[in-house]
Protein backbone atom coordinates (compact mmCIF):
# COMPACT_ATOMS: atom_id res chain seq x y z
CA UNK A 1 0.00 0.00 0.00
CA UNK A 2 3.37 2.03 0.73
CA UNK A 3 3.18 2.97 -3.38
CA UNK A 4 -0.73 3.86 -3.44
CA UNK A 5 -0.36 6.15 -0.67
CA UNK A 6 2.55 7.88 -2.44
CA UNK A 7 0.64 8.36 -5.55
CA UNK A 8 -2.49 9.59 -3.62
CA UNK A 9 -0.51 12.56 -2.10
CA UNK A 10 0.61 13.80 -5.51
CA UNK A 11 -3.19 13.58 -7.33
CA UNK A 12 -4.33 16.72 -8.71
CA UNK A 13 -7.88 17.04 -10.49
CA UNK A 14 -5.93 17.31 -13.99
CA UNK A 15 -4.34 14.52 -13.29
CA UNK A 16 -7.39 12.24 -12.07
CA UNK A 17 -8.92 13.29 -15.08
CA UNK A 18 -5.89 12.32 -17.37
CA UNK A 19 -5.73 9.17 -15.78
CA UNK A 20 -9.13 8.32 -15.85
CA UNK A 21 -9.07 8.61 -19.90
CA UNK A 22 -6.09 6.96 -20.08
CA UNK A 23 -7.20 4.09 -18.10
CA UNK A 24 -10.42 3.75 -20.39
CA UNK A 25 -7.52 2.60 -22.65
CA UNK A 26 -7.39 -0.66 -21.36
CA UNK A 27 -11.35 -1.32 -20.83
CA UNK A 28 -13.70 -3.36 -22.88
CA UNK A 29 -14.65 -0.96 -25.56
CA UNK A 30 -11.28 0.40 -26.47
CA UNK A 31 -9.75 -3.53 -26.68
CA UNK A 32 -13.17 -4.22 -28.80
CA UNK A 33 -12.34 -1.19 -30.91
CA UNK A 34 -9.19 -2.01 -31.73
CA UNK A 35 -9.29 -5.62 -32.35
CA UNK A 36 -11.78 -5.36 -35.14
CA UNK A 37 -9.87 -2.26 -36.43
CA UNK A 38 -7.33 -4.49 -37.10
CA UNK A 39 -8.97 -7.00 -38.36
CA UNK A 40 -10.99 -5.26 -40.70
CA UNK A 41 -8.54 -2.63 -42.51
CA UNK A 42 -4.74 -4.14 -41.43
CA UNK A 43 -4.82 -8.03 -41.28
CA UNK A 44 -6.86 -10.53 -40.56
CA UNK A 45 -4.49 -12.72 -38.62
CA UNK A 46 -3.43 -9.95 -36.34
CA UNK A 47 -7.46 -9.34 -35.68
CA UNK A 48 -7.90 -12.98 -34.54
CA UNK A 49 -4.07 -13.07 -32.77
CA UNK A 50 -5.35 -10.37 -30.94
CA UNK A 51 -9.13 -11.61 -29.54
CA UNK A 52 -7.31 -14.94 -28.81
CA UNK A 53 -4.57 -13.39 -26.33
CA UNK A 54 -7.88 -11.18 -25.19
CA UNK A 55 -10.33 -13.99 -24.29
CA UNK A 56 -7.59 -16.35 -22.80
CA UNK A 57 -6.62 -13.50 -20.63
CA UNK A 58 -9.59 -12.84 -19.81
CA UNK A 59 -10.65 -16.38 -18.91
CA UNK A 60 -7.16 -16.84 -16.57
CA UNK A 61 -7.98 -13.22 -15.07
CA UNK A 62 -11.70 -14.43 -13.98
CA UNK A 63 -10.88 -17.72 -12.83
CA UNK A 64 -7.96 -16.17 -10.55
CA UNK A 65 -10.02 -13.17 -9.75
CA UNK A 66 -13.10 -16.28 -8.14
CA UNK A 67 -10.21 -18.13 -6.83
CA UNK A 68 -8.04 -15.46 -4.50
CA UNK A 69 -10.67 -13.50 -3.78
CA UNK A 70 -8.37 -10.19 -3.36
CA UNK A 71 -10.04 -7.24 -2.06
CA UNK A 72 -9.60 -4.16 -3.57
CA UNK A 73 -7.54 -1.36 -1.89
CA UNK A 74 -9.96 0.60 -0.53
CA UNK A 75 -11.98 -2.29 1.19
CA UNK A 76 -8.98 -3.28 2.20
CA UNK A 77 -7.62 -0.24 3.97
CA UNK A 78 -10.62 2.08 4.79
CA UNK A 79 -8.59 4.87 5.44
CA UNK A 80 -7.10 4.61 1.82
CA UNK A 81 -9.45 6.70 -0.99
CA UNK A 82 -8.91 5.63 -4.75
CA UNK A 83 -9.94 8.31 -7.11
CA UNK A 84 -14.26 8.28 -6.71
CA UNK A 85 -14.89 8.14 -10.24
CA UNK A 86 -12.89 5.05 -11.07
CA UNK A 87 -14.52 2.82 -8.41
CA UNK A 88 -17.56 2.23 -10.31
CA UNK A 89 -15.83 1.09 -13.28
CA UNK A 90 -13.40 -1.62 -10.63
CA UNK A 91 -15.74 -4.69 -11.03
CA UNK A 92 -15.02 -7.72 -9.62
CA UNK A 93 -12.03 -8.61 -7.37
CA UNK A 94 -8.79 -6.99 -6.96
CA UNK A 95 -6.46 -9.15 -8.24
CA UNK A 96 -4.70 -9.66 -10.89
CA UNK A 97 -5.72 -6.61 -12.85
CA UNK A 98 -8.14 -6.92 -15.90
CA UNK A 99 -7.31 -3.58 -17.21
CA UNK A 100 -3.59 -4.09 -17.49
CA UNK A 101 -4.38 -8.05 -18.78
CA UNK A 102 -6.43 -6.17 -21.73
CA UNK A 103 -3.36 -3.45 -22.17
CA UNK A 104 -0.44 -5.18 -22.27
CA UNK A 105 -1.73 -8.15 -24.44
CA UNK A 106 -3.43 -5.62 -26.56
CA UNK A 107 -0.71 -3.15 -27.17
CA UNK A 108 2.24 -5.30 -26.74
CA UNK A 109 1.14 -7.65 -29.18
CA UNK A 110 0.35 -4.64 -32.35
CA UNK A 111 3.98 -3.51 -30.72
CA UNK A 112 5.54 -6.76 -32.37
CA UNK A 113 3.60 -6.41 -35.39
CA UNK A 114 4.60 -3.04 -35.84
CA UNK A 115 7.16 -2.18 -38.54
CA UNK A 116 7.43 1.42 -37.41
CA UNK A 117 9.48 2.63 -34.70
CA UNK A 118 7.58 5.75 -33.75
CA UNK A 119 4.20 3.61 -33.65
CA UNK A 120 6.03 0.71 -31.62
CA UNK A 121 7.26 3.47 -29.29
CA UNK A 122 3.33 4.73 -28.48
CA UNK A 123 2.21 0.98 -28.15
CA UNK A 124 4.94 0.13 -25.66
CA UNK A 125 4.42 3.44 -24.00
CA UNK A 126 0.53 2.42 -23.58
CA UNK A 127 1.50 -0.86 -22.18
CA UNK A 128 3.28 0.62 -19.36
CA UNK A 129 1.03 3.89 -18.71
CA UNK A 130 -2.66 2.17 -18.72
CA UNK A 131 -1.28 -0.22 -16.15
CA UNK A 132 0.55 2.72 -13.78
CA UNK A 133 -3.17 4.96 -14.23
CA UNK A 134 -4.84 1.49 -12.32
CA UNK A 135 -2.16 2.38 -9.65
CA UNK A 136 -2.57 6.13 -9.90
CA UNK A 137 -6.45 5.74 -9.11
CA UNK A 138 -5.68 3.55 -6.37
CA UNK A 139 -7.78 0.46 -7.99
CA UNK A 140 -5.17 -2.16 -7.91
CA UNK A 141 -2.00 -2.86 -5.98
CA UNK A 142 1.67 -3.37 -7.39
CA UNK A 143 1.00 -7.15 -7.33
CA UNK A 144 -2.10 -7.28 -8.82
CA UNK A 145 -0.95 -4.89 -12.23
CA UNK A 146 2.68 -6.92 -12.41
CA UNK A 147 1.16 -10.19 -12.66
CA UNK A 148 -1.15 -9.64 -15.31
CA UNK A 149 1.94 -7.24 -17.01
CA UNK A 150 3.88 -10.80 -17.20
CA UNK A 151 0.84 -12.61 -17.85
CA UNK A 152 0.15 -10.90 -20.85
CA UNK A 153 3.72 -10.52 -21.93
CA UNK A 154 3.78 -14.53 -21.53
CA UNK A 155 0.30 -14.84 -23.74
CA UNK A 156 1.97 -13.10 -26.46
CA UNK A 157 5.20 -15.25 -26.39
CA UNK A 158 2.93 -18.24 -26.72
CA UNK A 159 0.56 -17.54 -28.88
CA UNK A 160 1.97 -15.45 -32.07
CA UNK A 161 4.36 -17.82 -32.97
CA UNK A 162 1.64 -20.89 -32.57
CA UNK A 163 -0.24 -17.95 -35.08
CA UNK A 164 2.39 -18.92 -37.25
CA UNK A 165 1.55 -22.39 -37.29
CA UNK A 166 -1.71 -23.04 -37.33
CA UNK A 167 -3.68 -19.50 -38.89
CA UNK A 168 -3.68 -20.39 -42.55
CA UNK A 169 -5.30 -23.80 -41.71
CA UNK A 170 -8.62 -23.62 -41.15
CA UNK A 171 -8.80 -26.57 -39.96
CA UNK A 172 -5.87 -26.50 -37.38
CA UNK A 173 -7.48 -22.61 -36.48
CA UNK A 174 -11.03 -24.76 -35.93
CA UNK A 175 -9.32 -27.34 -33.53
CA UNK A 176 -8.21 -24.40 -31.41
CA UNK A 177 -10.82 -22.31 -31.51
CA UNK A 178 -12.95 -25.84 -30.11
CA UNK A 179 -10.50 -25.87 -27.62
CA UNK A 180 -10.93 -22.31 -26.11
CA UNK A 181 -14.66 -23.00 -26.13
CA UNK A 182 -14.56 -25.87 -24.13
CA UNK A 183 -12.40 -23.66 -21.82
CA UNK A 184 -14.55 -20.70 -21.93
CA UNK A 185 -17.43 -23.44 -21.32
CA UNK A 186 -15.95 -25.32 -18.11
CA UNK A 187 -15.46 -21.62 -16.75
CA UNK A 188 -19.44 -20.92 -17.20
CA UNK A 189 -19.64 -24.20 -15.64
CA UNK A 190 -17.07 -22.99 -12.54
CA UNK A 191 -18.92 -20.12 -12.15
CA UNK A 192 -22.47 -20.88 -12.69
CA UNK A 193 -22.69 -23.89 -10.83
CA UNK A 194 -19.38 -25.04 -8.69
CA UNK A 195 -18.06 -21.36 -7.03
CA UNK A 196 -20.53 -20.96 -4.20
CA UNK A 197 -21.57 -17.26 -4.18
CA UNK A 198 -22.49 -18.00 -0.19
CA UNK A 199 -18.66 -17.89 0.64
CA UNK A 200 -18.46 -14.07 -0.01
CA UNK A 201 -19.92 -11.39 2.06
CA UNK A 202 -22.57 -9.70 1.03
CA UNK A 203 -20.87 -6.39 0.06
CA UNK A 204 -18.54 -8.36 -2.44
CA UNK A 205 -21.63 -10.01 -4.00
CA UNK A 206 -21.28 -7.45 -6.90
CA UNK A 207 -17.71 -9.16 -7.75
CA UNK A 208 -19.01 -12.61 -8.06
CA UNK A 209 -21.87 -11.01 -10.37
CA UNK A 210 -19.19 -9.69 -12.32
CA UNK A 211 -17.01 -12.97 -13.14
CA UNK A 212 -20.60 -14.50 -14.20
CA UNK A 213 -21.08 -11.67 -16.72
CA UNK A 214 -17.77 -11.91 -18.00
CA UNK A 215 -17.84 -15.84 -18.27
CA UNK A 216 -20.74 -15.82 -20.40
CA UNK A 217 -19.54 -12.62 -22.64
CA UNK A 218 -16.06 -14.72 -23.17
CA UNK A 219 -18.06 -18.02 -23.67
CA UNK A 220 -20.44 -16.30 -26.54
CA UNK A 221 -17.63 -14.35 -28.11
CA UNK A 222 -15.28 -17.53 -28.20
CA UNK A 223 -18.18 -19.03 -30.39
CA UNK A 224 -19.35 -16.71 -32.51
CA UNK A 225 -15.32 -16.74 -33.76
CA UNK A 226 -15.61 -20.33 -33.98
CA UNK A 227 -19.27 -19.97 -36.11
CA UNK A 228 -17.92 -17.21 -38.13
CA UNK A 229 -14.28 -18.44 -39.26
CA UNK A 230 -15.12 -20.92 -41.53
CA UNK A 231 -18.12 -18.81 -42.94
CA UNK A 232 -15.81 -15.86 -43.85
CA UNK A 233 -12.86 -18.23 -45.15
CA UNK A 234 -14.96 -19.68 -47.59
CA UNK A 235 -17.81 -17.12 -48.76
CA UNK A 236 -16.72 -13.87 -47.99
CA UNK A 237 -12.66 -13.62 -48.35
CA UNK A 238 -12.59 -10.02 -47.91
CA UNK A 239 -9.73 -7.71 -49.03
CA UNK A 240 -8.60 -5.89 -45.57
CA UNK A 241 -6.52 -3.74 -47.99
CA UNK A 242 -7.92 -0.14 -48.85
CA UNK A 243 -7.23 4.33 -49.73
CA UNK A 244 -6.74 5.92 -46.13
CA UNK A 245 -9.55 7.49 -46.84
CA UNK A 246 -11.92 4.24 -47.20
CA UNK A 247 -10.43 2.75 -44.38
CA UNK A 248 -11.34 5.30 -41.92
CA UNK A 249 -14.80 5.33 -43.56
CA UNK A 250 -15.22 1.26 -43.29
CA UNK A 251 -13.86 1.63 -39.50
CA UNK A 252 -15.64 4.54 -38.15
CA UNK A 253 -19.09 3.33 -39.25
CA UNK A 254 -17.94 -0.27 -38.19
CA UNK A 255 -17.40 0.40 -34.93
CA UNK A 256 -20.96 2.94 -34.90
CA UNK A 257 -22.77 -0.18 -36.00
CA UNK A 258 -20.92 -2.25 -33.30
CA UNK A 259 -21.95 0.23 -30.50
CA UNK A 260 -25.61 0.42 -31.50
CA UNK A 261 -25.38 -3.43 -31.67
CA UNK A 262 -24.17 -4.41 -28.32
CA UNK A 263 -26.37 -1.41 -26.67
CA UNK A 264 -29.33 -2.37 -29.05
CA UNK A 265 -29.64 -6.11 -28.52
CA UNK A 266 -29.33 -5.72 -24.92
CA UNK A 267 -33.07 -4.78 -24.09
CA UNK A 268 -34.73 -7.13 -26.20
CA UNK A 269 -31.93 -10.25 -25.45
CA UNK A 270 -32.18 -9.31 -21.43
CA UNK A 271 -36.13 -9.36 -21.74
CA UNK A 272 -36.74 -12.73 -22.83
CA UNK A 273 -33.87 -15.14 -21.64
CA UNK A 274 -31.84 -14.55 -18.30
CA UNK A 275 -29.70 -11.42 -18.04
CA UNK A 276 -26.39 -11.25 -18.01
CA UNK A 277 -25.98 -14.96 -18.62
CA UNK A 278 -27.62 -16.78 -21.78
CA UNK A 279 -28.44 -13.21 -23.77
CA UNK A 280 -24.84 -12.34 -22.92
CA UNK A 281 -23.54 -14.82 -24.59
CA UNK A 282 -25.96 -14.28 -27.79
CA UNK A 283 -25.43 -10.50 -27.58
CA UNK A 284 -21.27 -10.49 -27.72
CA UNK A 285 -21.84 -13.99 -29.92
CA UNK A 286 -23.91 -12.11 -32.15
CA UNK A 287 -21.45 -8.55 -32.35
CA UNK A 288 -18.57 -10.37 -33.17
CA UNK A 289 -20.22 -12.42 -35.97
CA UNK A 290 -21.56 -9.42 -37.38
CA UNK A 291 -17.49 -8.02 -36.99
CA UNK A 292 -16.43 -11.00 -38.69
CA UNK A 293 -18.76 -12.05 -41.25
CA UNK A 294 -22.13 -9.78 -42.04
CA UNK A 295 -20.54 -5.69 -41.62
CA UNK A 296 -17.03 -7.46 -44.24
CA UNK A 297 -20.10 -8.03 -46.39
CA UNK A 298 -19.92 -3.96 -47.27
CA UNK A 299 -16.54 -4.18 -47.79
CA UNK A 300 -17.30 -4.33 -52.03
CA UNK A 301 -19.12 -0.95 -51.59
CA UNK A 302 -16.23 0.79 -50.28
CA UNK A 303 -14.26 -0.79 -52.68
CA UNK A 304 -16.48 0.58 -55.39
CA UNK A 305 -16.23 3.93 -54.06
CA UNK A 306 -12.75 3.76 -54.09
CA UNK A 307 -12.21 3.02 -57.59
CA UNK A 308 -14.73 5.94 -58.53
CA UNK A 309 -13.21 8.84 -56.40
CA UNK A 310 -9.53 7.40 -58.11
CA UNK A 311 -11.35 7.71 -61.59
CA UNK A 312 -12.70 10.75 -61.19
CA UNK A 313 -9.53 11.77 -60.05
CA UNK A 314 -7.69 10.61 -62.40
CA UNK A 315 -10.45 12.56 -65.18
CA UNK A 316 -9.66 15.67 -63.64
CA UNK A 317 -5.95 15.62 -64.04
CA UNK A 318 -6.72 14.35 -67.40
CA UNK A 319 -8.40 17.78 -68.26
Amino acid sequence: MGLLELLAKLRTPLLDKMFLLITELGGEMAFIAVAVVVFWCFSKKDGYLLMTIGFVGMVVNQFLKLSFKVLRPWVKNPDFKAVEAAIDDASGFSFPSGHTQNSVGLYGTLATLSKSSLTRAIFLVLCIIVPFSRLYLGVHTPLDVSFSFFFAIFLICVFKPLFSKIYEKTAYMMIFLSVLSVFALLFVIYVQFIFDPSTLASDQLHNYDSALKNAYLILGAILGVLIALPIERRFIKFDESGRWYTQIIKAAFGLLLVLLLLEGLKLPLNYILPENTIARALRYGFVVFFAIVIYPLSFKLYRRLENSIEKSRKTKNAK
